[in-house]
């Protein structure tokens, strides 16, 4: 990307002067009008809740009084309604390095984790432990990370439970030789990590977890449309990531999934719904899976969802002249590398660790930090002051975190941010009381 520092080489820009001469010299600075950001706000969250595209509002109003209103049921046809989670898959695809036609949008990251790991540990059974019986799954464990994001671990439980397997948890990526064996049936990994904003080398850990038979499957929710993803390169079995984050989709935005071709028709969908079937519209009583990833759909897609899904991931699509990924990624690691610099030249000894790793291989499109003092409060007391980052909570410490959606965040966003993280701490601003009262969603 022309104009932009390499990584690592932002020593001595630490002036706002410094911070507008980037913004000026970014090839991408153009993409933040396709948002509807308000003027006053620094918007450090798209890893939680990717910006407003600004024709949302007007897609998502066609939809619902040109579409719906004046189309009715006639738009399932004339709008194209029953391909959306198809057409919306297909955008997604290349941003993860699968195919057209390899990715499909439905659904919650949660439900389609549910689809996903039920077939991977059915294929793993089919694989390893066919008898004369039938099923006799030798395979007893489903390895993932004790950190991993909850509901991870909770499907991941649950489908334990069920198939008589036991959830093995690692802590750190390193353990990873050690805790996978010949027993093991599936290996669940998050591509970059909620809390830290680690990134881990999915085509290495994937090729461990096949040098002893199992499946790896990925969650990308952090990582598609942040850093560049090759799900065919890295010879994963299964992925599934969220729409709402760095796809800018919206809130509850359905989610996505995609299976190797090795084993997509070979799959045993749990969720056998209408949807999934060869021919829905033939209303037959018995259930035949359609062919190829459709036949992970279950009930009858989210239309004003996947439209709005549409908007952000055009946002996406308008980057590709510009670089696509790699432009971003690039600018993603400008941003960071910026962000970490200023937070050691202003904010040092006030009680901050970055807990993201510093090599660009090793890390995603955010910053962590672990707070001494009270990190709720600090972040409220950032967000009254129009910097939007979140919390986590963790026994490692209470978490700031903080994310860089190269598509709208700006160097001088990066500039004020820091600053104004500074002053809540040097004022300790955060201990007033309306910082200190914990609010329902954190």
């Amino acid at each position: 990307v022309v104009g932009l520092p390499k990584c690592g080489n932002l020593q001595g820009m630490n002036t706002l002067k410094d911070a507008l001469a980037l913004d000026a010299a970014d090839p991408l600075h153009k993409l933040r009008s396709l948002f509807s950001l308000p003027s006053e706000l620094i918007y450090l969250d798209g890893n939680s809740l990717g910006a407003l595209p600004t024709a949302t509002a007007q897609r998502v109003a066609q939809t619902v009084t040109q579409e719906w209103g004046q189309g009715l049921i006639r738009s399932w046809n004339s709008a194209g309604w029953i391909d959306m989670p198809q057409r919306v898959g297909d955008k997604i695809a290349p941003l993860i390095g699968a195919h057209a036609g390899e990715v499909v949008c439905a659904d919650s990251t949660s439900v389609n984790l549910f689809k996903l790991l039920s077939a991977a540990i059915l294929i793993a059974a089919r694989a390893y432990s066919i008898s004369s019986n039938g099923l006799n799954n030798d395979r007893k464990y489903l390895i993932s990370e004790r950190s991993n994001f909850p509901t991870d671990l909770y499907i991941a439980q649950s489908l334990c439970a069920q198939h008589g397997l036991t959830l093995r948890l690692i802590d750190e990526a390193s353990q990873l030789d050690g805790a996978l064996d010949n027993d093991v049936a599936v290996m669940l990994l998050t591509h970059v990590h909620y809390r830290t904003g680690a990134m881990h080398d999915m085509g290495a850990l994937t090729a461990k977890a096949h040098a002893v038979g199992a499946l790896a499957v990925w969650d990308l929710s952090h990582s598609a449309g942040a850093v560049p993803v090759d799900v065919h390169a890295a010879q994963a079995d299964m992925a599934v990531g969220c729409g709402y984050k760095y796809l800018n989709g919206g809130p509850g935005a359905p989610a996505f999934m995609w299976v190797h071709p090795r084993h997509v028709n070979a799959c045993v969908q749990p969720l056998s719904g209408w949807m999934g079937h060869a021919a829905p519209f033939d209303f037959l009583p018995d259930y035949t899976p359609a062919q190829g990833i459709s036949h992970f759909l279950c009930g009858t897609p989210s239309v004003i969802g996947m439209a709005a899904l549409d908007c952000g991931l055009d946002t996406l699509e308008a980057a590709q002249s510009l670089g696509g990924m790699a432009a971003l990624r690039k600018k993603s690691l400008a941003l960071t590398d910026l962000f970490r610099e200023l937070i050691e030249q202003r904010c040092a000894g006030m009680g901050l660790r970055c807990i993201t790793p510093p090599a660009p291989q090793q890390r995603g499109s955010q910053l962590s930090y672990v707070c001494e003092q009270n990190g709720y409060a600090v972040m409220q007391a950032l967000i009254a002051r129009g910097v939007i980052g979140d919390f986590r909570a963790g026994a490692d410490g209470d978490i700031l975190r903080f994310g860089f959606a190269p598509l709208y965040v700006r160097f001088v966003d990066v500039w004020n941010a820091v600053e104004h993280l500074h002053q809540v701490l040097v004022s300790e601003q955060w201990r007033e009381a309306r910082f200190n009262t914990r609010k329902a969603v954190t």
